[in-house]
């Protein structure tokens, strides 16, 4: 699947999903229904995946369809930069995950860092707001905003849970395969080139 066509997936499950939030015409209802079983279809075909797994993906989406909030954090020790390595694909990226109910940006990065590493951290300065549409990430529904943020390091120490499999620092000369998924080779490049100036922030 290309970006652009899961653009086109996303455009058309966005609007039934507002539709079917908000008009009350039994036939307007009904054209909707029709758009999202479109959008249903159309995702299933071109990612691979059975119907079923993309209708319930779908279905956990209510409400006015707006991008989602992915946190990550960028912490350095002597030059080397902390990865995590996911169970679920056996690929390394920075730790993180979606911002909860009742927490802010920076609290929610915090407390990802600690429950996928064991780590204490503190939240110095927002590195990048990125759109992932707008990188180099394998396409992915759904449509999702990341933010990124400078962290030192405080206490704790490495502890592996049931997401996790390996927790390391590494030298930006030798990255190990990550998932690009969540974070790229080049998004690890420019966060450590702004993690040297202490006045820029970057934003899509």
């Amino acid at each position: 699947m290309t970006n652009q066509v899961l653009k086109w997936i996303s455009a058309l499950q966005a609007i039934s999903q507002n539709g079917l939030t908000y008009t009350k015409n039994e036939f307007d209802q009904e054209r909707y229904h029709q758009l999202h079983d479109i959008a249903i279809q159309m995702a299933a075909y071109f990612s691979g995946n059975e119907m079923n797994q993309v209708e319930h993906l779908f279905s956990l989406e209510k409400g006015y369809a707006t991008p989602k909030l992915d946190v990550r954090a960028f912490v350095l020790k002597d030059d080397s930069i902390l990865l995590v390595k996911e169970r679920s694909d056996n690929l390394w990226t920075l730790p993180g995950g979606w911002v909860d109910i009742n927490e802010s940006p920076s609290e929610s990065v915090i407390r990802e860092v600690l429950e996928e590493t064991g780590f204490t951290v503190k939240v110095t300065r927002l590195l990048a707001l990125w759109d992932k549409l707008k990188h180099d990430h394998p396409p992915q529904w759904p449509h999702t905003y990341k933010m990124f943020f400078l962290c030192d390091l405080v206490s704790g120490r490495a502890k592996e849970n049931l997401e996790i499999s390996e927790i390391n620092f590494f030298p930006c000369s030798k990255l190990p395969e990550l998932s690009t998924h969540r974070v790229t080779h080049s998004q690890i490049m420019r966060l450590y080139d702004l993690s040297l100036n202490t006045e820029i922030t970057v934003f899509d």
